[in-house]
């Protein structure tokens, strides 16, 4: 059967409720209070789903350079793949409330980072399930057994280090930065989870809910495409590096980008907070990239 491999549909997965080779993830997370998102899964669910912890599960451990959320180890990540029952040939469903942020992340580091293609995002996560009619459960599955898997080689050009992009950053022919963070944060007017304020010289802003419809469904296929291709400006999509703030909000514009027809684009996963945390690298505020 053909994996999914961008977004599904509540109806699909509802399908396939009872499928072995199924597995759902509940990514849900606040910044702000990191134990929200598991105390909302304790309340409630999508049948069969297990929870994914943003900064356990989905990141490594900080070390004041590589930003708020570091891509975990791969010997961590693989751990946490078993954990959850993962093999080679698992269709993987992430979630959240709805706006898919958290769920890309989840995505962004099977799909991108550990080669894994049947992996794709609920759109409009729980609150579509919701509005389908659909119901939830507190109880809490057992992890079903999956081959062993050993991560394959990671594909070239998928994400990039910090000295790589201040390497970039001021260059001629200099790739295109995204900024995925709201126009509030990228303009350096308003700061509430990093100590600097502004974003990176050169980076144009996209900020991810441009991606959504009011009810937190990904705009359609066509519609993003345009808009991308906008963004591009006669660029090919080999030169699009996307950032955020610590490399979760910034995998959702990867995603619109798949969902739109382009390849998987590169991730800048350290984003801001690792760009900020040398006093010494360029910062820039305002509207506009410089």
């Amino acid at each position: 059967m053909t994996p999914y491999r961008d977004i599904v549909t509540p109806a699909v997965v509802a399908a396939h409720g009872d499928d072995p080779s199924w597995v759902l993830l509940d990514c849900r997370f606040t910044l702000t209070a990191p134990e929200d998102g598991a105390e909302s899964y304790a309340e409630g669910h999508l049948p069969g789903a297990l929870y994914a912890d943003l900064e356990r599960d989905l990141s490594g451990p900080r070390d004041g350079r590589s930003g708020r959320h570091p891509l975990p180890s791969p010997e961590a990540f693989g751990k946490t793949l078993r954990g959850f029952g993962i093999g080679p040939k698992t269709q993987v469903v992430a979630y959240d409330e709805g706006s898919s942020v958290y769920a890309s992340r989840l995505w962004w580091l099977l799909r991108a980072w550990w080669g894994h293609e049947a992996v794709a995002v609920l759109d409009g996560g729980l609150t579509a399930w919701l509005a389908a009619g659909l119901p939830l459960t507190t109880d809490v599955p057992p992890v079903r057994p999956a081959a062993p898997y050993q991560r394959p080689a990671r594909p070239q050009g998928v994400w990039h280090e910090t000295p790589a992009i201040e390497a970039l950053v001021g260059q001629a022919g200099c790739p295109l930065l995204v900024d995925a963070r709201g126009a509030m944060r990228y303009r350096g007017t308003n700061e509430s989870l990093d100590p600097v304020a502004g974003h990176i010289p050169g980076a144009c802003n996209r900020p991810f809910e441009s991606n959504l419809r009011p009810d937190r469904t990904f705009r359609p296929a066509a519609e993003l495409r345009e808009q991308f291709l906008a963004l591009l400006d006669g660029r090919s999509e080999a030169d699009i590096i996307h950032y955020c703030g610590s490399g979760v909000s910034a995998c959702h514009n990867i995603l619109a980008m798949a969902l739109a027809g382009f390849g998987v684009t590169a991730l800048y996963p350290g984003s801001w907070s690792a760009w900020v945390s040398d006093t010494r690298r360029p910062v820039a505020t305002g509207d506009q990239p410089h």
